[in-house]
């Protein structure tokens, strides 16, 4: 079967970009820039993605909330900021729909629309099954679930920059772009209405969220398919003099894991939600011994001591292991102790006297050279403590990593949004 194309899959071909299929889709893995230039462009300038592989599923009704909270892994009655405050229209979370078992479905941002309207932005292929799993526990008189896959478009523009890009673009955005907080959104976005209240300067209407999927400030931005060629067209040349260049999936794969970040099905997916670095995605109590509501798999979950561990390391240079071979993890004594899900190598960063660096760290050594570091997710049979010291091991090499709690230091995606502007 031909994989499916998004709306810019002739503009990456003009550009020379190589094409893979991934989940589906055909989709850039870099461009003649390389997957080095585009990782170190998002760090110190701005990288723009293609993600209209991605799917996106409308729930509204008078239950919709009710059902979200049974379905989704947040509680969305205290999930925003550091007082946990309810999910309010404008505001978005990310979270996980899971099984029965507690096994991951595919993880999803959640945007709050109105009151009784909200919006999930899950990966390629997945808004069928998601809107099927909502249905399957909701009354079609009480909640009303829309499949917008290839309706909605969507592009990521990621880096210190995007806000100063966006101010070239964007309609009046000195009212409302300064004061957008990190999970936050702006811009009514109804497909089916055309209703709209943000635009573009050429009047395109635009939903434009302060997220994205590489730890560095940005947006994502959702417009009609319609009119996603023209909106990429018009941020790449607002962007050329603030050293924006177009990325692929290999920056977006390196750059997610270096903050990180899971990728689905691959550092989560057909085993218990749990006991990994994302425990911010279920809805624990302050003390983090129980949860706060009752959800899909929870029961399975709070058996957390009876499943395995998920860990982020880092490495000592830029040498990579292959998680196709696949790759295993040893302990000193040369046993094996657990499987790599990720290893990429982050090309940002470097060691310096036993401390990372990144070419984002303002007080980087001033001779600092990024000469990269592998990084990634492992999962292992028992719990690793920070700073434990493991090899990696496929078929062709083995290399030395380090457990951690963090891997790239510095990332800019909370910074505040005047300090960007």
């Amino acid at each position: 079967m031909e994989p499916h194309k998004t709306p810019l899959h002739s503009r990456h071909k003009e550009r020379g970009a190589k094409m893979v299929e991934f989940g589906g889709w055909s989709m850039p893995l870099w461009y003649p820039s390389g997957a080095v230039a585009e990782h170190r462009a998002v760090i110190t300038n701005a990288g723009i993605f293609d993600t209209c592989h991605m799917s996106v599923v409308m729930i509204a009704g008078r239950k919709s909330f009710d059902l979200l909270q049974y379905c989704f892994s947040r509680d969305l009655a205290g999930c925003v900021g550091r007082e946990n405050r309810p999910l309010e229209p404008g505001r978005a979370v990310y979270g996980a729909f899971l099984d029965e078992q507690g096994w991951v479905l595919d993880d999803a941002v959640l945007y709050q629309l109105m009151p009784d309207s909200y919006m999930v932005v899950v990966n390629a292929g997945m808004g069928a099954d998601i809107a099927g799993r909502l249905k399957d526990h909701s009354d079609p008189l009480d909640v009303r679930i829309v499949d917008l896959t290839g309706q909605v478009g969507k592009i990521d523009l990621q880096g210190r920059h995007s806000a100063r890009i966006l101010m070239e673009v964007l309609d009046h955005p000195e009212s409302f772009l300064p004061d957008m907080r990190y999970f936050s959104f702006t811009g009514h976005f109804d497909v089916e209405s055309g209703i709209a209240d943000r635009f573009f300067i050429d009047k395109t209407p635009v939903l434009l969220s302060r997220s994205g999927y590489t730890g560095e400030f940005g947006f994502e931005i959702l417009v009609g398919s319609e009119h996603v060629v023209k909106v990429w067209e018009m941020i790449v040349s607002a962007g050329e003099t603030f050293g924006l260049i177009p990325c692929g999936l290999a920056a977006r794969d390196s750059l997610r894991a270096g903050a990180m970040l899971p990728l689905s099905h691959q550092d989560i997916g057909p085993w218990p939600f749990i006991n990994h670095p994302w425990s911010f995605a279920l809805p624990f109590n302050e003390q983090g011994t129980e949860f706060t509501k009752t959800f899909l798999g929870d029961r399975v979950l709070e058996k957390r001591d009876k499943t395995e561990y998920t860990h982020a390391f880092v490495g000592y240079d830029p040498r990579k292991v292959s998680i196709g071979d696949p790759a295993v993890v040893l302990n000193s004594e040369e046993e094996r102790i657990g499987e790599v899900l990720t290893c990429v190598s982050d090309m940002a960063v470097a060691r310096h006297r036993d401390r990372i660096y990144s070419m984002g760290s303002p007080d980087k050594p001033v001779d600092f050279k990024p000469s990269g570091l592998i990084c990634g997710f492992i999962r292992t049979t028992s719990k690793l403590n920070a700073g434990r010291i493991v090899e990696l091991k496929d078929k062709r090499r083995k290399v030395r990593a380090m457990v951690v709690d963090d891997i790239r230091p510095d990332r800019t995606a909370r910074r505040s949004m005047r300090e960007m502007i």
